[in-house]
């Protein structure tokens, strides 16, 4: 193996693990903002379901692979180009999970490749692909799970202020030296607990599911650039992803799992599980149809959602840290990328 396809193994190794710093909180981080189980629980259990994903992502979200081994890129890509877009999108996803802000491995990797490829070759970034299939589906997928989950919170907080409105107070009479008293009232909320639970639990492992078949194949092909002609298959890549994702998600998760958790909406059971529910939905159909929604942008919109009409629970000052932050994802990284690239050719 060459020097530089050892480089590049390094860097996909570290782009995955400050991917899973910073991406696997994002389906795990309602369990603990809603009290279900601590951070680290959580952090595990996102860690185990984010792994499954991965092992399934070559598989399923074949179209992911392809539209970032040769739709963004119209030319024949390099070495370098590889090294490029890998240590941009490593330089700010670690520096953001070290600042505590959760942000797009997506974009992230968008900027690089754009950086690296206008000074690849001219007319080598198909922009149309980045508009259509890229920067459209990001941008709309939050205002999607915003209202999804906003509908969601609203029909069934309605419900259940009506079951509770229904639900008979309990009542006791007494006579004599004998005192009865009704049977205590067992209400919805009490009755559909377990219930709850385990919904809960089962949606953020979806989302961690979801965010696995998501982001895996988008490094996968940055590093397969270097690293398949250097001897490697795509399975081996894969694996080494997987691995340091893993690894990265149970050393650094905490950072960013406690800023989604409770810095947006203080949530309960209910409306962590709906944020879930949305998430792993949208971010799972967008992995099989080849649109890289980005998990960072759809989980802060559900959580946001999750408040309901009510918008004085969200945190205005947590918003706009995370949209600045998302807005200079791009830049940063495609500069980074860029002067990288001018070094590595």
């Amino acid at each position: 193996m060459s020097f530089t396809a050892i480089v590049v193994f390094v860097l996909v190794a570290a782009l995955a693990a400050v991917n899973g710093s910073n991406d696997v909180p994002k389906g795990v981080a309602t369990l603990a903002g809603a009290g279900v189980t601590k951070y680290k629980t959580a952090i595990i259990w996102g860690t185990i379901t984010t792994l499954i994903g991965c092992v399934f992502s070559l598989g399923l979200a074949s179209k992911m692979t392809a539209l970032f081994s040769k739709g963004i890129i119209t030319g024949a890509t390099t070495d370098a180009f590889a090294v490029a877009v890998l240590a941009g999108a490593a330089f700010w996803v670690g520096l953001a999970t070290i600042l505590r802000l959760p942000v797009s491995t997506t974009h992230a990797l968008i900027g690089g490749m754009v950086g690296a490829g206008l000074l690849m070759s001219t007319g080598g970034v198909s922009w149309s692909a980045v508009g259509s299939k890229l920067v459209t589906p990001l941008l709309v997928s939050i205002v999607v799970a915003y209202a999804i989950t906003l509908i969601l919170a609203v029909a069934t907080g309605t419900a259940n202020k009506r079951r509770s409105a229904a639900t008979p107070p309990v009542t006791s009479s007494g006579g004599g030296d004998v005192a009865v008293q009704t049977a205590p009232v067992v209400t919805p909320e009490k009755t559909s607990a377990k219930f709850m639970t385990a919904a809960h639990w089962f949606t953020s492992g979806a989302t961690g599911f979801a965010r696995g078949l998501n982001d895996t194949p988008k490094i996968v092909a940055i590093g397969a650039f270097a690293l398949v002609p250097a001897g490697m298959k795509p399975w081996h890549i894969m694996i080494l992803v997987t691995a340091a994702m893993a690894a990265g998600s149970l050393l650094g998760g905490m950072r960013v799992a406690e800023k989604l958790g409770e810095g947006v909406v203080k949530m309960n059971h209910r409306e962590g599980f709906l944020a879930n529910l949305t998430t792993a939905a949208l971010v799972g159909v967008g992995a099989g149809a080849g649109l890289p929604m980005s998990t960072t942008h759809v989980s802060t919109g559900a959580i946001a959602g999750s408040a309901g009409p009510n918008l004085s629970r969200i945190s205005g000052g947590t918003v706009r840290n995370f949209l600045i932050a998302w807005l200079v994802t791009p830049p940063v990284a495609g500069v980074v990328a860029a002067l990288v690239f001018i070094l590595a050719r």
